[in-house]
């Protein structure tokens, strides 16, 4: 009986280690940039599209260094033949573009966030327009 006992103490407690250890088997999360690559304004520079909800045709962006603003973007917004200044950054995971359409007054503010593990290359947020509901976006480089 006792050996019985025992096999069966050995048996749980295996059992309950393997259980116990199971739960530490969470998945990594994969690093957001390649070693030696950091998520910046810098991953933003070039073409990109700009999907909104509910529209079939995606929007055109292109971004450049902002020539005054050392770590900020400068660009154009397209829609149709609508051209629209853009001002960007990208701090943390957060990014923040304003759109004007007479280069005074902002028209628009689009608040998202850098998508983890795709090193700033897929941004997810909203466009915000004064009096108007929010319309969801996602931006990726252009095709």
């Amino acid at each position: 009986m006792n050996t019985l006992l025992n096999r069966l103490t050995g048996r749980s407690a295996a059992l309950l280690l393997a259980l116990a250890l199971s739960g530490c088997n969470l998945p990594l999360q994969t690093p957001d940039c390649p070693p030696g690559q950091s998520l910046g304004a810098d991953q933003l520079v070039g073409n990109w599209s700009l999907q909104m909800a509910g529209l079939s045709t995606p929007w055109a962006l292109s971004l450049a260094p902002h020539p005054e603003h050392i770590g900020s973007l400068r660009g154009e917004l397209r829609q149709g033949e609508q051209r629209y200044l853009v001002v960007a950054d990208l701090e943390g995971r957060e990014f923040t573009m304003e759109e004007s359409h007479d280069g005074q007054r902002i028209a628009a503010t689009w608040l998202g966030t850098a998508v983890h593990g795709h090193c700033g290359r897929w941004i997810k947020g909203e466009r915000l327009v004064t009096d108007q509901a929010g319309q969801g976006f996602t931006m990726r480089p252009a095709p």
